[in-house]
């Protein structure tokens, strides 16, 4: 899933996973606020200049929650929150909340980062673009299970990289994630049971009061998307908007009981193998029609070049160049499909490099002053998400995985062995039902070639909600805001600020095309009509 993570970590999986290289690290800032006892204390949000310099231009606030909403008077945690005011205040309709996914994702890293470059001028223009950092995450009271970001670190170092291979490397693999579970176990036992999708989705409630919104309007990516489909069940008066971006299958997340032993991962209950391999059948395709100026590792034709890679494939499981091992260069191809530009054309000179035995240069690893959340990320899905108890079953799901989906489907059984040790099971967990009839209609976007959260997911989530429709992005790469279409943003700003939805059966093509001569312009692809035909909502 891993939503777009603006964390350099090797993620879990959906939103973007390690946020790959092209996003900024989660900043150091303040210490995140431990659980303290009594009872949550304001409600209100004071808003100020936010003071880190990567955040000029937004105001930052806090907002005091309960620990447990069994019990409201009980311990409370804070809400890191992060807003840019609309940019037309005499045509402002209201705050428009924003969750960049994960689970783990940092709203006040990834808001500043994506307001400029991804949100569309029609919404900056109406709404106060609000995001967050949930619970148990960044510079909310957050998950920690290191003394410190340099502990952090040496952990991380030490694990195998991208995902492990044979059994030595798994056995290191498994001796790590029981290190981290119990580093987790002495230092975070009391907010573990208590940073779920529901404990969330009250938070983003209170959120929604605290700006004095009547009902919520909401985009929210990758595992974003399953927090929304939980509000709007929560919460269904409160609908007035909700955008789901790159969409988590929401029973393949959730179905099953956390005391069980399921026979797949999270990942592979939902399809991520399988969308990541499909998305990289069109990258190899569509690279090896293009000549070597625009796609470095074209061998000439699209055969030529899967022949190409499973040939370098093979030659890394049995000898690395440098520190480009046959895994870490699965991870960072998986994590490059995400983003088109300019993920597509920086995995095709990686391959190239390696191809002529030359080790890409390595990215510079992050300060020793910021704490990278490795765990958070786990924290959330862990607790809420069944996966397999028994490790060894980790190995036979890695062989299950790579023979329906090829090297990247490794990676994704490897994302969750993490919950395989997993100390906590979440408080309040949420399963369905999934149709409860909201205020107003939701909106489902997907790219038809999405790495992590596949096309099949969306038209589960669009069958499994009371009232969505689904909105075809005909286009690659995780999530449509960070694959910008102008056809999208048209009806996403349609959809917002008038409750206009697409006409049923509406598609977009992507502005930009991987490895493309020139960049086409971003109208409806199918579907019929455009925003003038879009049916009205009450």
């Amino acid at each position: 899933m891993s939503g777009l993570i603006p964390r350099r970590r090797g993620s879990l999986a959906w939103c973007v996973t390690a946020l790959l290289p092209y996003l900024l690290l989660s900043p150091a800032a303040a210490a995140p606020q431990p659980v303290r006892g009594g009872a949550a204390g304001t409600s209100t949000l004071k808003w100020r200049p936010c003071e880190d310099p990567a955040q000029q231009g937004f105001e930052c606030a806090t907002l005091d929650v309960p620990l447990d909403y069994d019990r409201p008077a009980g311990d409370a945690i804070h809400l890191a929150v992060i807003r840019r005011r609309a940019t037309d205040p005499s045509r402002r309709i209201g705050s428009l909340f924003f969750n960049p996914g994960g689970p783990g994702g940092a709203g006040t890293a990834a808001l500043p980062a994506w307001y400029e470059r991804y949100f569309p001028t029609g919404l900056r223009e109406r709404f106060d673009i609000v995001s967050w950092d949930p619970r148990g995450v960044g510079r909310s009271t957050a998950v920690r299970c290191f003394s410190d970001a340099v502990e952090a670190m040496a952990w991380w170092a030490r694990q195998p990289a991208g995902f492990p291979v044979g059994a030595k490397e798994r056995q290191a693999w498994y001796a790590g994630r029981a290190e981290l579970a119990n580093g987790c176990r002495q230092r975070a036992s009391k907010l573990l049971p208590h940073v779920s999708t529901p404990d969330s989705a009250r938070d983003l409630d209170r959120l929604r009061e605290a700006v004095g919104d009547r009902q919520l309007n909401y985009w929210g990516i990758s595992y974003g998307t399953f927090l929304g489909a939980v509000y709007a069940n929560l919460f269904p008066d409160k609908v007035r908007g909700l955008l789901l971006d790159g969409n988590v299958h929401p029973r393949g997340y959730a179905d099953g009981a956390m005391n069980g032993e399921p026979r797949l991962t999270t990942s592979l209950r939902m399809g991520s193998d399988l969308g990541s391999a499909a998305t990289l059948g069109q990258f190899l395709e569509l690279c090896g029609r293009a000549p070597a100026s625009r796609c470095a590792f074209s061998a000439g034709s699209p055969r030529a070049t899967r022949t190409k890679l499973a040939t370098l494939m093979e030659r890394l499981r049995r000898r690395p160049v440098g520190e480009w091992t046959y895994a870490r260069t699965v991870d960072t191809l998986r994590s490059s499909l995400y983003f088109v530009t300019p993920g597509w054309t920086d995995a095709a000179e990686m391959l190239q490099e390696l191809w002529q035995g030359r080790g890409p240069a390595m990215p510079a690893p992050p300060s020793s002053r910021t704490y990278p959340g490795f765990e958070q990320e786990a924290a959330i899905v862990c607790s809420e998400s069944p996966n397999p108890r028994v490790l060894n079953r980790y190995a036979e799901l890695d062989t299950f995985s790579a023979a329906r989906a090829g090297d990247l489907g490794r990676r994704w059984v490897w994302d969750y062995e993490w919950c395989g040790q997993w100390p906590a099971t979440a408080a309040h967990r949420y399963t369905g039902p999934w149709n409860r009839p909201t205020a107003n209609p939701v909106l489902v976007v997907n790219p038809t070639y999405d790495p992590a959260t596949s096309y099949q997911a969306a038209e589960a989530m669009t069958r499994a909600l009371a009232d969505a429709r689904l909105l075809t992005l005909h286009g690659y790469g995780h999530t449509a805001l960070v694959n910008p279409s102008t056809c999208v943003n048209q009806h996403a700003v349609h959809y917002f600020t008038s409750g206009a939805l697409p006409p049923v059966g509406a598609s977009c093509r992507q502005d930009t095309l991987p490895f493309a001569p020139a960049k086409p312009t971003g109208g409806i692809a199918t579907g019929g009509g455009g925003l003038a035909d879009a049916h009205h909502v009450p």
